[in-house]
């Protein structure tokens, strides 16, 4: 019984660590790809090839560490399937993204932020995230119920600067924590009211928040 169990935690810990692999290895390419393209608000996305191309790789980066307990959960034969299953409905918000995208200004980035602040308080947030956490139905089910408890925090990625390193991090690491912590309302309110308070920053004094307009030199 103790070979039998040792083998099957080391069956879970395979797709674990190929994961996290992955995950790291992603990271390396973004940075890597991103480095000099964040123009903050006047952020220009490319073509779409380009485009596509550093939207897989930031979701690999981003998205993959907080499914990992819910991948370590599948078989062997189906991990693959699942992951595929599940960059591949981040891949359509992509497209999605790439079609409605405009460089903007302060001011709908201000929007964008409260917006994405208030969300984190609604019961649709906390009905998404609880779904995410249960890994109930399918790989797509799964993948939609996680978009649906990020959506908020990818719409703030891409409202302060879609090619920013430094925003990509700061939403992987809360994201990632939503997906495998309890929701918790001494966490969570204060998160929420931060990111409200950083669009009011930014509607008040856009010129003060690093990285949102870019310099003339920059540009």
């Amino acid at each position: 019984m103790l070979d039998h169990g040792v083998a099957t935690t080391q069956v879970r810990a395979a797709p674990t660590t190929v994961t996290l692999g992955l995950a790291t290895v992603a990271w390396v390419v973004a940075v890597r790809q991103m480095t000099g393209m964040d123009m903050g608000v006047g952020t220009d996305l490319g073509s779409f090839g380009f485009f596509a191309g550093t939207w897989v790789v930031m979701m690999v980066a981003m998205m993959l560490p907080g499914a990992a307990p819910v991948i370590a959960q599948q078989t062997s034969r189906r991990a693959p399937l699942f992951v595929a299953t599940y960059l591949g409905v981040w891949s359509l918000v992509g497209v999605v993204v790439y079609a409605a995208y405009r460089p903007h200004g302060s001011v709908a980035a201000g929007a964008v932020v409260i917006a994405a602040g208030v969300y984190e308080l609604t019961p649709l947030k906390r009905y998404f995230r609880r779904r995410c956490r249960e890994c109930a139905g399918s790989e797509f089910d799964y993948g939609l119920c996680c978009i649906g408890a990020t959506v908020g925090l990818m719409a703030m990625l891409i409202a302060l600067g879609v090619m920013s390193i430094t925003w990509m991090v700061v939403i992987a690491v809360v994201v990632t924590a939503q997906k495998l912590l309890p929701a918790k309302a001494a966490v969570d309110v204060p998160l929420a009211l931060a990111i409200a308070g950083l669009g009011i920053w930014i509607l008040a004094a856009p010129g003060s928040v690093p990285g949102l307009i870019p310099s003339m030199t920059a540009m």
